[in-house]
């Protein structure tokens, strides 16, 4: 009969795992009933309603209420459902529409581990990475030590943060949140009025192993990378700037909410002139700063460092044997490529 009322469209089946909406018609002491409309009487009891006991304590006869069907018939013929599974499944629903709107959620920090800060949204466990932190809040560490890092998180612990929905997925129960993707349109938005190759002043704001961070313009930040700090070769951004110091940078990368700044394109490139002081065919003095798969890099000048290519030894065990690091050795001169910034080397061995 359900059959043939279906195929004359006369009635839709239910599925399991669907959510529907129904009337209370009856509350007993260890169970619910819904009136489904055309689709029945449904139940909740046992353990589904032990476990939302004081969500349905507060239910009156009239009252709607949505729940997941969790079997089509039972025992007694009733639809057997559940508020609770209901609930986490609306939860998730409203999760995905925040997402799809870029809706801003406040949340409130309950823990705070090395990769990020935790917290919650409607009962669901969530994770704000570090990465996604809004660039005022990252917890810019020197050296990176880790537990200086998971110290400066634990500040945020009890406190409240505007986020949007990076990622979630329902079957993984993962929800990842971003502080900084709600600022992301705002800054793309501003980056119209900059353009590649401009010049600007900003203050340095923060120091990495990796490079230095600069305030500039309308509350924006740029990153000038360690090799794009001088000329010479940098083994740690501090000798170059100090936080607090202002500077002057021009723009060498724009790419989407990120700006890419340095300082030594504003210095006179000293490959430029390179050949008014040295030659192919030359003999120079030049300290081994390190070694790599295609060979030994060696420091000429302060500005200018060569490479020793591997070729010259066959074997990077017998590059190691012959050369050793901060160690001054002569090399002549094979090319110079003033335009790609190369010198190749080749080691003058002592009779």
């Amino acid at each position: 009969m359900k059959e043939l009322l279906e195929k004359n469209n006369l009635i839709r089946l239910p599925k399991i795992g669907e959510i529907i909406e129904g009337k209370v018609i009856g509350k007993e002491r260890q169970g619910l009933f819904l009136d489904l409309g055309a689709l029945g009487t449904g139940i909740i009891y046992g353990k589904e309603f032990q476990e939302a006991k004081n969500e349905l304590k507060n239910l009156k006869i009239g009252d709607s209420v949505f729940a997941k069907i969790i079997d089509l018939e039972n025992e007694e013929g009733y639809i057997e459902l559940s508020i609770s599974q209901a609930s986490e499944e609306l939860i998730w629903e409203g999760l995905s529409l925040k997402k799809e709107n870029g809706e801003v959620v406040v949340v409130k920090i309950s823990g705070a581990n090395r990769g990020g800060l935790l917290t919650e949204i409607s009962g669901i466990p969530a994770f704000l990475p570090v990465s996604q932190l809004e660039s005022c809040h990252y917890p810019r560490v020197e050296g990176g030590d880790m537990a200086k890092i998971l110290k400066e998180l634990q500040k945020f612990v009890g406190k409240e943060m505007e986020v949007k929905i990076f990622d979630l997925s329902k079957k993984e129960r993962k929800l990842i949140l971003s502080e900084k993707i709600k600022e992301i349109e705002r800054i793309k938005e501003v980056l119209k009025n900059y353009k590649v190759e401009e010049v600007v002043e900003g203050e340095i704001t923060g120091i990495t192993d990796f490079g230095a961070f600069v305030k500039f313009g309308e509350n924006l930040e740029g990153l000038i990378h360690i090799s794009e700090l001088d000329w010479k070769i940098i083994e740690d951004p501090s000798e170059v700037v100090k936080v607090g110091e202002k500077v002057k940078a021009k723009i060498i990368e724009i790419s989407g909410e990120k700006v890419s700044l340095s300082l030594k394109a504003l210095k006179k490139d000293p490959w430029l002139t390179l050949e008014e002081k040295y030659k192919k065919g030359d003999i120079v003095s030049g300290k081994v700063t390190k070694f790599n798969p295609f060979g030994a890099f060696v420091r000429i000048t302060p500005e200018i460092q060569g490479l020793c290519h591997i070729s010259e030894f066959g074997t990077k065990i017998k590059m190691a044997e012959r050369l050793k690091i901060d160690k001054n050795y002569d090399f002549q001169i094979l090319e110079i490529q003033k335009e790609e910034h190369r010198m190749s080397l080749k080691l003058v061995e002592k009779e």
